[in-house]
């Protein structure tokens, strides 16, 4: 897989900036760069960011060899609700399970629970004749001209995509694959969604959710590859093309087009994995990374080196079930609104996004926003945002600030950008902590790494509130989660669920249902056309207690691929599960039976790693300005360095000061002493409680 070409770019498109890396082979260089997103078309933002690329940094199209993508447009889309017309098709009796769920609400005490998310109104899910037993047995064939009948129905509704999930529909998919075949004659211009290709797992409600999710998704996300494709062939670009999944891995963009939902949390993925190689170049076990862009804020932690992953997760109140990187997603960035009203100051998740964007971008925005605060307050030079591409209106964030934020609470203008700076920073150090205490850590054990253009100017305030006392302030911060994306592997993942007491007498079923995961990941791998020395599964099973209602995910590296499970093998699965049991939930039960619900493989497609040149920056010898900067009730006049400045023999910057580098500003709060670290990173220690 390797290639003679000696450029490959990683973009990731998020809801206000495009960003991106580059690695140019001949020098060891990578490059960072960004560019405004434009949300009414991403693809334009992103050719736009590889013409300036090509230009600045000295590249042709022809030289690219390779283009790894990673975007919020799935997460967008359903966010925003800009889906196409759905259907769902069910056992007949279960055209309800969507908006039943699981019974929960977050009012325990109320009469009635709280509205339901729902992507498919009632008028459009349909219930067909057809039953397969829980043990997959076929109880009741499907009927096929009721389904025709359906189809052509569907049609005449102007439907189009349509999730097919029939109850136990995982087990045995025998009568969805009818159905789908009865659509492609019937309705061919209808696409078409099985449950039992998006998730084929036991839980009928999370199941149907993710599978009308990836169904709506479909249309979206062809319609954007096919122009984003059509633009790269104009310009002469004829390189592969990757998309990032959720699960940090990528994938062509034919099984992106056909599994959009895997893409959820493409772009936070790539800053996760990016934190997991800053983690291991820094040589530390436990760091929590927080991404804060211009829309919203991603937290992702390092345990013990690794990140989390899950099977589970939601997005705007939808469950999701498919693997993907731990990650909790906060409406705090640096367009996230602030309004009082009736007196009480509110920060996010509404933002103002690329477009109008923050008021002192001078686009037409009206409401202040994290970013004219911060801009206010003196913390970002007003003639070097984006690389200087971008002059910041100072004097209209503050008017704005004072007129709605000041006025409203009887505050003058700077009082009033100090407090939508805490109240951000509050939400987000709030998330921090309930990441790490769901994972029974301790923040004070954790090193923080603020990256996205935003997280400089808040990293110390956010670290002093969680008793955080190491800050890694990262190269090329603002463009992390593109870094994160460059090296990243093919992956596919493969599920089976088994419902299997963990014991002796069930190793042949076991064995039986391992293997038929390993099956599905080889034969991926061999037909993608990977070679034998770049091919990996690796086998994890999803654990329980007998009784309980949910599982925790557990690797296993001891199954020996390819043959039978023995019952010291299955002795180590369970025993992890109930290290990780004690770790998560703070007791275990070795003497109680477990339980083994899925059996899942990863197949990865190892690709040629992008190798950097270890040289430290240049030495800037030009001495450090200054600018006003509003602290402690009173304007300062406050030191600011670039970047670059820092690296110098023996150097040490103290708080209060600025860094400035091309497209973010790193605060350094009263305190808090930097210093260079390894591999073009800064660290900051708190030495002293500021007075």
């Amino acid at each position: 897989m390797p290639s003679d070409k000696p450029v490959r770019i990683a973009v990731d498109i998020g809801g206000t900036f495009t960003d991106l890396q580059i690695h140019d082979a001949r020098t060891g260089l990578i490059h960072a760069l960004k560019t405004p997103s434009t949300p009414s078309d991403p693809s334009i933002g992103l050719i736009t960011g590889i013409k300036k690329a090509a230009s600045r940094f000295g590249f042709e199209a022809g030289d690219i060899s390779r283009i790894v993508h990673g975007s919020t447009i799935a997460t967008n889309a359903v966010l925003e609700r800009k889906l196409p017309k759905g259907a769902l098709i069910t056992t007949k009796g279960f055209e309800d399970v969507l908006e039943i769920g699981r019974h929960m609400r977050k009012d325990v005490y109320a009469l009635k629970a709280e509205p339901r998310a729902l992507l498919i109104p009632r008028e459009r899910r349909f219930g067909v004749s057809e039953r397969t037993r829980a043990n997959g047995e076929i109880e009741t064939e499907l009927d096929g001209e009721e389904l025709r009948r359906l189809a052509r129905k569907l049609v005449s509704l102007d439907v189009r995509a349509a999730a097919i999930v029939f109850l136990h529909g995982y087990r045995n998919p025998q009568n969805e694959r009818q159905a789908l075949e009865i659509f492609s004659e019937e309705a061919p211009e209808i696409t078409v969604c099985l449950s039992s290709d998006v998730s084929p797992e036991i839980r009928e409600y999370e199941r149907c959710s993710t599978t009308v999710m990836n169904a709506l998704l479909m249309p979206v996300m062809s319609n954007y590859l096919e122009t984003l494709t059509g633009r790269l062939e104009e310009t002469d670009i004829t390189a592969p093309l990757y998309l990032v999944q959720s699960n940090g891995g990528v994938v062509s963009p034919e099984d992106a087009a056909r599994l959009p939902a895997k893409l959820l949390l493409s772009g936070p993925a790539g800053g996760a994995m990016a934190l997991s190689e800053l983690a291991a170049a820094q040589e530390l076990e436990n760091v929590v990374g927080i991404d804060m862009g211009g829309t919203s804020s991603d937290v992702s932690v390092v345990i013990g080196g690794s990140t989390g992953e899950t099977s589970e997760s939601e997005i705007d109140g939808l469950p999701v079930r498919l693997p993907m990187i731990e990650i909790r997603t906060i409406g705090a960035g640096g367009g996230s609104l602030a309004r009082a009203p009736g007196g009480a100051m509110r920060v996010g998740p509404e933002s103002a996004g690329a477009e109008p964007g923050p008021v002192c971008y001078g686009r037409g925005g009206k409401q202040p926003t994290v970013t004219d605060a911060n801009a206010a307050l003196g913390r970002i030079d007003p003639e070097a945002c984006l690389g200087g591409e971008m002059a910041l209106d100072v004097a209209s964030a503050r008017a704005a600030i004072g007129g709605r934020i000041g006025r409203s609470l009887n505050l003058k203008q700077e009082l009033a950008a100090e407090g939508i700076v805490a109240v951000a920073n509050t939400h987000m150090a709030g998330a921090v902590r309930l990441s790490l205490f769901e994972k029974g850590a301790d923040p004070s054990d954790f090193a923080l790494v603020p990256f996205g253009g935003a997280a400089g100017l808040h990293a110390c305030e956010i670290a002093g509130e969680l008793g955080i006392s190491r800050i890694i302030f990262p190269e090329d911060a603002s463009t992390l989660s593109a870094r994160g994306i460059l090296n990243a592997d093919l992956r596919w993942d493969f599920s089976k669920s088994g419902l299997l007491v963990a014991g002796e007498d069930n190793l042949p079923a076991i064995s039986a249902v391992i293997a038929g995961v390993y099956d599905e990941a080889s034969e991926k791998l061999a037909s993608e056309g990977i070679p034998g020395e770049a091919r990996r599964i690796e086998i994890a099973c999803d654990l329980r207690y007998r009784g309980q209602a949910f599982e925790l995910s557990v690797p296993w590296p001891e199954y020996a691929i390819g043959a039978e499970v023995n019952a010291e093998q299955l002795g180590m699965l369970c025993t992890r599960f109930h290290e990780i049991h004690a770790q998560r939930f703070s007791h275990s039960s070795p003497e109680d039976a477990v339980e083994l619900v899925t059996a899942r493989a990863v197949a990865i497609g190892m690709m040629d790693k992008a190798v950097a040149s270890d040289a430290l920056p240049d030495v800037d010898e030009e001495p450090p300005g200054s600018r006003a900067l509003y602290l402690g009730g009173e304007w300062l006049n406050v030191p600011v360095h670039r970047r670059s400045n820092l690296f110098r023999a023996g150097f040490a910057l103290e708080g209060p000061a600025l860094v400035s580098e091309d497209y973010t500003m790193l605060y350094i709060a009263p305190g808090w002493t930097v210093t260079a670290a390894s591999g073009g990173g800064l660290m900051a220690r708190k030495t002293e409680t500021p007075s």
